[in-house]
């Protein structure tokens, strides 16, 4: 007598899910409408969450109940919370109920985006909807799908630059030219430059830091220097990195002048605009895109600032081709009818990993549910609630700006110095209503303010000038 076959798990039946996607909604909209009254930072000790949790897996399913218990007993007291409104650190995670929504549909689909025809639907929609955001923002033309450019969504700002980096080095010469090939960028810029270029192969040498002016912003100027002396000494520029809106203060990188100073040498210009970019879709702030149109490639986050949960990040090339060549290998398990066609796009090859999240059907449901109108509301509301805060500080006479606002990013010290201000930050974090992070900027520390969180209103900016003026 043959053995029986095993059977599989048992898994939810469609009335089960549907209860159970009931109750998770249900919690997450509970979570969302009392999250203010969270504390910000959780109180727990580096391993209690690990105690909380059992030693080994169940050897028996539990009850979704049960999980849904543990998610509100155990996980959500210990996360930070980003969606606090009071949440000022960093940059802002942004999140809403529609991208929530796109996520939970991506996930139902389950499909894998590698290739257009392992799912049209999420290949085409991501070109589609990246054209949108594009129109939306008021991005050069050289970045629609419909020349030799477009866009692709990467997890973060961090992949895209490397995605950049590795294009340049190889439109460059590639390794057999890597001895000799830099790249350039400020002091200001993200740390993720300065990893991606290690990551592409590069030493820590062949990263230049190019000087800042007076507002933090990179110095053109002092830029051609560099590249002129590196030219006399036989070596090849090969990448410059500029920066619309940097972590530390808010600056912006003269992009037009820096594209003027690449392009002499042939190099690639890569702009990373990961919080200021969205601020574009606001025509009033399209000053931001200056020299955009000269540029070989860009990225911002709509996970940052335009309602979209992370991971999102939009990078736009001015021409594919370099990216593919230098990323693109084909296996003979993933050759296809469609793709030896060379009449789809296949995102595989505009990215480091094979693998592919359906990401833009959050984008998309952000997009379709706000409109451009409730994105620019979004972003003009927290604009002029960090102005607001901006003229608080320069009201306090113990106050004082440490560098021009920028946005929604308002970088402010103690008169009294480094000890002031950081006794400053810790007073305001210690409230319990505010979370704020630090930087150095010309070697003094300064306290950031990113206005920018889902739920932060303009009464939450004001409630933490009042705390500046109760405890400076």
């Amino acid at each position: 007598m043959m053995p029986e076959a095993p059977s599989g798990p048992d898994h939810m039946t469609p009335d089960e899910f549907r209860a159970a996607g009931h109750a998770t909604v249900d919690w997450i909209a509970d979570f969302l409408a009392g999250v203010a009254d969270r504390p910000i930072m959780p109180d727990v000790a580096p391993g209690d969450v690990r105690a909380s949790l059992p030693p080994s897996p169940p050897s028996v399913g539990e009850s979704f109940d049960a999980l849904l218990d543990d998610v509100d007993s155990l996980i959500a007291p210990a996360v930070t919370q980003w969606q606090h409104p009071g949440f000022f650190g960093y940059f802002p995670a942004n999140s809403s109920p529609p991208s929530v929504l796109g996520e939970l549909v991506s996930a139902g689909l389950g499909v894998q985006g590698m290739l257009w025809s392992t799912s049209p639907a999420c290949t085409e929609l991501e070109t589609h909807v990246l054209d949108w955001l594009a129109e939306a923002c008021g991005l050069p033309d050289r970045f629609r799908s419909d020349g030799p450019g477009g866009g692709v969504i990467q997890d973060s700002a961090s992949s895209a630059s490397l995605c950049a980096v590795l294009a340049a080095r190889d439109r460059s010469g590639g390794s057999e030219a890597l001895p000799d090939l830099r790249v350039y960028t400020s002091g200001q810029a993200h740390s993720s430059i300065e990893k991606d270029v290690l990551v592409a192969g590069f030493g820590r040498h062949q990263l230049r830091v190019v000087p800042v002016d007076g507002d933090y912003a990179m110095d053109a100027d002092a830029l051609a220097r560099m590249v002129e002396a590196d030219l006399a000494d036989g070596l090849v520029p090969c990448l410059v990195v500029a920066t619309v809106g940097t972590t530390s203060s808010g600056a912006v990188d003269p992009v037009a002048r820096i594209a003027e100073v690449a392009s002499a040498v042939g190099a690639w210009v890569h702009v990373d605009s990961a919080w200021a970019g969205s601020a574009t879709v606001c025509p009033e702030h399209s000053d931001l895109l200056d020299g955009l149109d000269r540029v070989d490639s860009y990225a911002f986050n709509p996970h940052k600032w335009l309602l979209t949960n992370f991971d999102c990040s939009a990078f736009y090339v001015a021409d594919a081709a370099p990216l593919a060549a230098s990323l693109s290998i084909v296996p003979d398990y993933l050759r296809n009818a469609a793709s030896d066609s060379g009449e789809v796009v296949d995102y595989r090859d505009w990215q480091v990993p094979l693998g592919r999240r359906f990401r833009a059907l959050k984008l998309w449901f952000v997009m379709r549910s706000y409109g451009t109108d409730g994105l620019r509301a979004h972003i003009r509301a927290h604009v002029a609630a960090a102005a607001t805060l901006a003229d608080r500080v320069r009201a306090n006479p113990r106050l004082e700006m440490a560098a021009p606002l920028s946005l929604g990013l308002v970088c402010l010290r103690h008169v009294d110095g480094d000890e002031a201000s950081e006794r400053l930050l810790a007073d305001v974090n210690s409230t319990g209503e505010a979370f704020l992070t630090h930087t150095k900027l010309d070697d003094r520390f300064v306290l950031r303010v990113a206005v920018g969180g889902t739920w932060t209103t303009a009464t939450h900016v004001d409630r933490l000038a009042d705390l500046f003026d109760d405890l400076a």
